[in-house]
């Protein structure tokens, strides 16, 4: 049976085969509801750490594409209704963006400070919290041991991604809310009427391939530009001009359109893409972190950096700026600098209108943890 062990190992060798065996895993842990709630494609990150923890490795360009993918279709999605949503409802965004961060931060010092946590940590922690790798990269800039940030962030990562994803389908069942009338008052208050096209434009191919693609090229540019220690990132550059060419639909008599369903199917790939990219990475260490060092007590603080920014940000939103339930939770999703979240809030919410506020507020929110990161990170040890 030599030649069964050899078949065994070429096949569980091929990262290809690994790829889809944590996809098929994942989603079926995905579907596994529990009081109503569930993980959706978040369970692909869970299994992709287990895979993690036992040596397991995915090429960096699974995760970076997935990324890409998911962010570039939500701002073609979301760009038809972006700039009326976010014309109505510009202040409100800022300052969420800036409320949630802010609460996030100080949550953060009061770690530094009450429980002795070190800076250079911490400040890996409130990225971590926040599911923010550009924060991350302005924590690792900041301080003397770069190692240490990193650590604070894959402890806390987990969580912020979870709780996060659990929020947005927590607050609705709680509250009894009608889905379908809160998303005809959404589409109503944001809505658009989207012309049609009164000359024939050139299209690249029938399915927008060739428009995704030249997207995500002026995406990534983007994402490469400096200004300073700041870039938009692989988040940002490309959800940016997702929006904008979701706006506009061309260039000049080239149609830049992208055909729903393609949009839909790539949006999700890109997700769980992204999640089992960063799941495989997180897992690596996750465990030896949690043991060393006061570990669990880490895990817990980044917890309460998760949770606090998320109520903050939910009360002063509906109490204060009386956004709506939809309005809130795209938000907070954005505020936070959740990917995995709004995935799951387009599919408990039904629509993916929710993606305006997400992008909307989103661009506020990575300023600010990038600043927070590099403000935690210096303080002296």
């Amino acid at each position: 049976m030599e030649w069964l062990q050899n078949y065994w190992e070429s096949v569980s060798g091929s990262e290809l085969f690994i790829i889809f065996v944590i996809l098929f895993l994942g989603y079926a842990l995905g579907r596994v509801t529990v009081c109503g709630l569930s993980l959706g494609s978040a369970g692909v990150l869970l299994v992709a750490l287990v895979f993690g923890h036992f040596g397991v490795t995915v090429p960096d360009v699974v995760g970076d594409m997935g990324l890409i993918l998911f962010v570039t279709a939500v701002g073609l999605i979301a760009g038809p209704k972006f700039f009326r949503n976010f014309k109505i409802n510009a202040k409100s965004y800022i300052l969420l963006g800036v409320i949630i961060i802010a609460a996030g931060a100080l949550t953060c010092l009061a770690g530094v400070y009450i429980l002795g946590i070190p800076s250079d940590v911490s400040a890996g922690m409130l990225a971590g919290a926040l599911t923010s790798t550009p924060g991350l990269g302005a924590a690792k800039e900041a301080v003397a041991a770069a190692g240490n940030a990193s650590a604070g962030y894959s402890i806390a990562y987990i969580f912020g991604v979870v709780g996060v994803v659990l929020f947005v389908q927590v607050v609705p069942k709680l509250l009894k809310v009608d889905m379908e009338e809160e998303r005809a008052k959404f589409t109503a208050a944001a809505g658009v009427e989207l012309k049609t096209e009164g000359k024939k434009l050139l299209e690249m191919d029938s399915m927008g391939f060739g428009a995704l693609a030249i997207t995500i090229v002026l995406g990534i540019f983007l994402a490469k530009l400096k200004i300073g220690n700041f870039s938009l990132g692989t988040s940002g550059g490309p959800l940016i001009f997702g929006l904008i060419i979701g706006h506009f639909g061309k260039i000049g008599k080239i149609s830049l359109k992208v055909k729903k369903t393609v949009l839909e199917a790539v949006r999700e790939l890109g997700l769980v893409l992204f999640l089992l990219g960063a799941g495989v990475e997180g897992g690596a260490g996750f465990l030896q972190c949690l043991s060393e060092n006061g570990g669990m007590k880490l895990f817990l603080v980044g917890a309460v950096i998760t949770l606090v920014p998320m109520f903050v940000g939910y009360f002063f939103a509906r109490k204060v700026l009386k956004l709506d339930i939809l309005n809130t939770l795209g938000s907070i999703c954005g505020g936070m600098t959740s990917t995995p979240a709004l995935g799951s809030l387009i599919r408990v919410a039904g629509t993916d209108d929710v993606a305006s506020a997400y992008a909307a507020t989103y661009p506020f929110a990575l300023v600010c943890v990038v600043l927070a990161c590099q403000f935690i990170g210096m303080i002296p040890l």
